[in-house]
């Protein structure tokens, strides 16, 4: 599981690589060490997308959600699938009394809003962004688990996402690698209706 985190890690340093703010060359110089020695620790591969979002705190609210939906067993099956993983944070932006309401009483409702971040296929960033730069100014659909669809768009060098309410989700990460698929790290909870 440290493979996620250091997916995460990386993500993070060439963000703020791209936004201007200085790299120290040990942070650099220790990922390299990390992604080495992460290679040595995970001889078996990835885990799957459960156990993946498990292995890292950051998600520690999606794996909450996705058991209060009993959606475990399935993303833990064969796949593949691509997952646009909402962070802590992103859940955040859900109000509290809302998001308990789902967790505990609403948990069909809960379980359509996580189906909606899953896609069929193993859909890894540069195939997403040359389908979103194929499909013209009208964006790429992506078509959900849940039966919604995504429309994806370019914003400069990262993809959007706007759901069906109109609400929009920056992949903040990309590629994050599970044995029954791939995750893509977002910063909003996409919403189906």
């Amino acid at each position: 599981m440290k493979k996620l985190t250091l997916a995460l890690a990386s993500a993070a340093t060439l963000a703020l690589a791209a936004c201007g703010d200085p790299v120290e060359e040990s942070t650099v110089e220790g990922d390299n060490v990390a992604a080495d020695q992460a290679v040595n620790d995970n001889v078996e591969g990835p885990g799957t997308i459960v156990e993946v979002a498990q292995g890292d705190e950051t998600f520690s609210t999606l794996v909450s959600a996705v058991t209060a939906a009993g959606l475990g067993e399935a993303l833990s099956g064969e796949g593949p699938f691509t997952v646009f993983a909402p962070t802590n944070d992103a859940f955040a932006k859900i109000p509290e009394a809302t998001l308990t309401e789902l967790t505990t009483n609403d948990t069909d409702t809960l379980g359509t809003i996580l189906q909606y971040h899953v896609v069929e296929g193993n859909v890894d960033a540069a195939t997403l962004t040359k389908a979103i730069q194929n499909a013209g100014e009208d964006g790429y659909t992506i078509n959900t688990v849940g039966g919604g669809t995504l429309t994806a768009m370019m914003d400069g060098s990262n993809v959007v996402l706007t759901d069906a309410t109109g609400g929009t989700a920056t992949v903040t990460a990309t590629d994050v690698e599970a044995s029954n698929g791939v995750v893509h790290v977002i910063d909003t909870v996409l919403m189906p209706q």
